[in-house]
């Protein structure tokens, strides 16, 4: 399994025109974001006492979370995923969710999951029968995504993050929704072993420092 870098940098609002424009006169747009940019809903899950939450607030050095993702609001191709996090670096792992599939296991039908084919959804399975592990809320962002071949680098500008609250209604496009923060862009960078000095230098602006970031975490802040 490979371990991706990231850095995460919270920037303002009027960094982004310039941000959006020095990435793209030397990366390329993903081609999967029509019109330079997607929308991403993703529904999280956590432990009856915040397991997934207090271990990335306290920096847990080895950490795990499971979310069901799904973009531009098509329910027609959903995923589960689960992302590790060991010594400051990541892994993702996915499997395919059908719409159904989706809707039983909100519905507290979860039996189909210990008898399906993908290892992560009766990982899932386990974990929700032994630790308790529960939908606990929706995350919804914009991504604009931009990517380089040396270093298989990906850059992504992140905003408009908004919170279900307590709504776990993943299938529902009128989830009502609230904005999770001010106006902050979120600038990610992920790669595998290195990370070319051109990337370095476009993603630097002055007076912002990587900082760790938790999208989860911020779209929790009303419990």
């Amino acid at each position: 399994m490979d371990l991706r870098h990231e850095w995460k940098h919270r920037i303002a609002p009027g960094d982004l025109p310039v941000l959006r424009a020095r990435l793209g006169a030397v990366l390329t747009p993903d081609p999967y974001a029509a019109g330079g940019s997607y929308h991403i809903r993703s529904l999280y899950f956590d432990t009856p006492a915040d397991t997934a939450l207090r271990e990335k607030l306290d920096g847990v050095n080895r950490r795990e979370k499971f979310r069901i993702r799904c973009y531009n609001r098509d329910f027609s191709l959903i995923h589960l995923e689960k992302k590790s996090k060991q010594n400051g670096l990541g892994t993702k792992e996915k499997a395919p969710l059908t719409p159904g599939q989706v809707r039983a296991l909100l519905d507290g039908n979860t039996g189909w999951m210990a008898d399906s084919p993908e290892p992560l959804v009766r990982e899932l399975y386990v974990k929700m029968t032994l630790q308790g592990l529960r939908p606990k809320t929706i995350v919804d962002y914009t991504r604009e995504p931009f990517v380089f071949g040396p270093g298989n680098v990906r850059v992504t500008l992140d905003y408009d993050l908004r919170t279900g609250l307590h709504c776990t209604d993943f299938l529902n496009p009128d989830c009502l929704t609230i904005p999770a923060t001010d106006d902050a862009v979120i600038l990610e960078v992920k790669w595998d072993q290195f990370l070319p000095d051109v990337i370095r230098d476009l993603v630097q602006i002055p007076g912002r420092r990587t900082a760790a970031f938790s999208k989860y975490a911020a779209c929790r802040m009303y419990d």
